[in-house]
């Protein structure tokens, strides 16, 4: 028996259909990736499996326990986003649901504790759908893909790169079918021109003839029946022409040539010196000097744990410091989560062009990429939700009068589409980048560099974050203090379990004293 059965479903708001699903079925133990571009429906269908709403026609069958985790989480005065998201994963998978559906679950972790998610999700004992724009989370953990778009949902066996290289052969397989049916159209357009043009010089003027010449070949009579043949063959031409099933030209994305200011200047040179930077903040060393360098054109990944110094970094590269050597030649944009640049009484074209160096041309082909198309460009910018000014926003700074990028978390909030188109943006870009992401695949398909930083130090790495891993595993022991602290968060869990089911005074008092370990340890 299926865990969760839906039949004949459809849902929609006011004029605009969601999803129109004729059969999908859950079964226990299922892992499946729910991917779809903002606003498609996915939290939508979620609500609908959990019964917080209702479908407009059909029917949801559900048998066992089903728990959501939310992608809007209530935040704590005291707590980090990331803590935030643990606590709420950790309370999830220990309600010992049959069905888990899991909005974004990785939203604000660092790349340490993304790896902690993936390895309890893999051991949850129940089913779940899950929500993510992390590709490598889907990877790891997911074993089917359903695909909402177009008002439907198609399922796909296997994680997300067999998912990509499936649509991939759809993508190739569209453009064969579109190849033979415009050489079809041709053919039968050219055809019946070529007896459009035989009609007119069978209609020319001809000698009169008697009744007993009027079926003669070459009389007018003889030419007026041929050109009325004619005449419908052209017609039975128009006819076939119709019936032809149509097939859609796939959509390619247009290349980009983007021209920044004074590259000539930057190209391969020493745009950014740091030597012997110290980060410190108010009673913490963040990280012992380190020296560090970003040529011009290089892309680097700043990578960490949450409260490790990234943001201190990135604020002594913005604002000056005396350990840090920046070309005068450099003129540096600034991508932050508070997307302070956008005008919202404005239009995201009207938002985009102010201050920017490239034609408009081309930045419709950039709002394009980044799924804006037609008169998309013309909506307002307070009408947008949070990942659409994302995507503005990052528009605005790729057509500005910049030569270097500094991105923070530019990911956050996106779908997986936007995410890789950004990621085709920036691979094309010429200038520097400088991003903080936790993205995975994200790093490795735009870092030539990584920074990170760990265990109060900064390390600088030629390759990409995949390399970087490596390495480590290579030549670097593991780290006794971070392998604790991973430790006493699985108990914590596990304890939380035992305590969601049956409070216990024992347990309970090893829990706080979890807790305060974990304190001392993360203090350190």
């Amino acid at each position: 028996m299926s865990l969760v059965s839906l039949n004949k479903i459809k849902k929609g708001y006011a004029d605009r259909l969601l999803f129109d699903v004729e059969q999908l079925h859950i079964e226990d133990r299922d892992r499946i990736g729910l991917v779809g571009s903002n606003g498609s429906g996915k939290s939508t269908l979620f609500n609908l499996i959990k019964g917080l709403e209702e479908p407009d026609e059909g029917m949801i069958e559900r048998h066992g326990t089903i728990e959501l985790l939310p992608q809007l989480k209530d935040s704590h005065a005291t707590k980090s986003g990331g803590e935030t998201t643990a606590e709420y994963v950790i309370q999830a998978l220990n309600k010992s649901c049959k069905l888990l559906l899991a909005d974004e679950p990785t939203t604000h972790l660092d790349i340490q504790h993304i790896g902690w998610v993936e390895k309890s999700f893999s051991q949850f004992n129940g089913a779940f759908i899950v929500v993510s724009h992390d590709r490598s989370f889907l990877n790891q953990v997911c074993t089917t893909i359903w695909e909402l778009d177009n008002q439907t949902i198609k399922v796909y066996p296997g994680n997300y790169s067999a998912y990509k290289r499936e649509k991939e052969n759809e993508f190739q397989h569209q453009q064969t079918e579109y190849g033979k049916y415009i050489s079809k159209r041709s053919q039968l357009i050219e055809a019946k021109e070529k007896k459009a043009r035989q009609a007119v010089n069978a209609t020319k003027s001809k000698t009169k003839v008697g009744d007993s010449e009027y079926n003669l070949k070459g009389s007018a009579p003889y030419f007026q029946k041929k050109s009325k043949k004619l005449q419908q063959v052209q017609k039975s031409m128009d006819t076939r022409i119709e019936k032809l099933e149509k097939v859609d030209k796939p959509k390619e994305t247009e290349s980009i040539k983007i021209e920044l200011p004074d590259m000539d200047k930057l190209k391969s040179r020493f745009v950014i010196r740091a030597t012997n930077s110290l980060g410190e903040v108010p009673g913490k060393r963040l990280w012992d000097p380190a020296t560090l360098s970003i040529k011009g054109g290089e892309k680097v990944a700043l990578i960490g744990p949450n409260g490790s110094g990234k943001t201190t970094l990135i604020s002594k590269l913005l604002h000056g410091d005396e350990a840090i050597q920046v070309s005068p030649s450099l003129k540096i944009g600034y991508f932050s989560q508070n997307l302070s640049t956008l005008d919202v009484s404005e239009s995201i074209l009207e938002n985009v062009k102010k201050d920017a160096v490239q034609s408009e041309t081309l930045i419709r082909i950039i709002l394009a990429q980044l799924h804006f198309r037609g008169d998309d460009v013309y909506k307002s910018v307070s009408v947008l939700s949070g990942g659409e000014r994302v995507k503005v926003s990052l528009a605005k700074l790729i057509s500005g009068n910049y030569n270097t990028l500094i991105l923070d978390e530019p990911t956050n909030f996106l779908d997986i589409q936007a995410v890789e188109a950004l990621e085709g943006l920036l691979a094309e870009y010429e200038g520097s980048i400088l991003f903080v992401s936790h993205d995975r695949s994200f790093v490795n398909q735009i870092a030539s560099k990584v920074w990170v930083i760990e265990n109060g130090k900064i390390h600088e790495f030629e390759g990409d974050l995949a390399g970087w891993e490596a390495s480590k595993v290579h030549s670097t022991p593991v780290d006794s203090k971070e392998e604790e602290l991973m430790r006493i968060e699985n108990k914590i869990a596990e304890v939380l379990g035992s305590l969601s089911l049956e409070f216990s005074k024992k347990k309970d008092e090893e829990f706080k004293e979890l807790l305060q370990r974990k304190k001392e340890l993360t203090d350190k």
